[in-house]
């Protein structure tokens, strides 16, 4: 009797053990079929943010600069392009907080640094890592110890928020692939009343010059508003000098 009783229980207990066997793989059948209808197509690309295509620029640029930084070292550069006059229209001063983005040589990060003191701080923003390093090495034999370097890409300074008083773009915007991107990136690492300062010449953008009004439409796009223009910075005429401030 116990040795019947024993056969009918293990009967039933394998009976159980197979549903639940069952059970178990159609709940996971049913969250893999969950998973691959929530999952995008293989060949599908990601879904970009909502004004990833607004902020995409129609028109040509100029090839970044890779040669030789002898070029920016020019002895009468200072005078043509008035920098001291440039760094007081961007309210530069002891402690002040500066971005150089397209610092190239370093030629203007180690003279706002100089202005800017030991209080203050200068961000040397580069996407070529040799003149990052470049930089790296001017500021430690010029004692400038305010310097900090950044590596940025092509639509990102990287730099941190709320953190800089004066920004200025020394004949750069014309290489920048993503200047909308660019420009509200710096916008939020500007704190109030910050300055943005563009110097550029006249061109067509693959030319190593850019319409100064293309400028203002897209910094106008991009969040700031031009509050100063001039153009005393060169005696040919052709480079402009553009001031703008976040909007409100």
């Amino acid at each position: 009797m116990h040795s019947s009783i024993t056969a009918r229980d293990a009967l039933c207990l394998t009976l159980v053990l197979m549903l639940l066997g069952c059970s178990s793989v159609a709940t996971q059948q049913r969250a893999q079929q969950q998973q691959q209808q929530q999952k995008p197509p293989a060949n599908s690309s990601p879904t970009p943010p909502e004004d990833a295509a607004a902020d995409r620029i129609d028109r040509p640029t100029s090839e970044p600069y890779t040669g030789d930084l002898s070029i920016f070292e020019d002895a009468q550069r200072e005078r043509n392009l008035q920098i001291n006059r440039v760094m007081d229209i961007l309210k530069i001063k002891e402690g002040s907080s500066v971005a150089d983005i397209g610092a190239g040589s370093g030629w203007f990060t180690v003279r706002a640094a100089r202005r800017a003191g030991a209080s203050g701080r200068v961000y040397a923003v580069e996407i070529n890592e040799d003149y990052i390093k470049y930089i790296d090495r001017r500021a430690a034999r010029e004692k400038l110890p305010s310097v900090r370097t950044v590596l940025g890409s092509e639509d990102d300074p990287r730099l941190p928020a709320r953190s800089v008083d004066a920004v200025l773009i020394l004949k750069t915007y014309h290489e920048i692939a993503q200047p909308v991107r660019v420009l509200k990136r710096l916008r939020a690492a500007m704190r109030d009343g910050a300055l943005l300062g563009i110097i550029d010449r006249d061109g067509e953008g693959d030319d190593h010059g850019l319409d100064g009004e293309q400028v203002i439409r897209e910094a106008g796009q991009a969040g700031f508003t031009l509050v100063e223009q001039h153009d005393f910075v060169k005696p040919d005429n052709m480079d402009y000098f553009l001031v703008f401030r976040a909007k409100n």
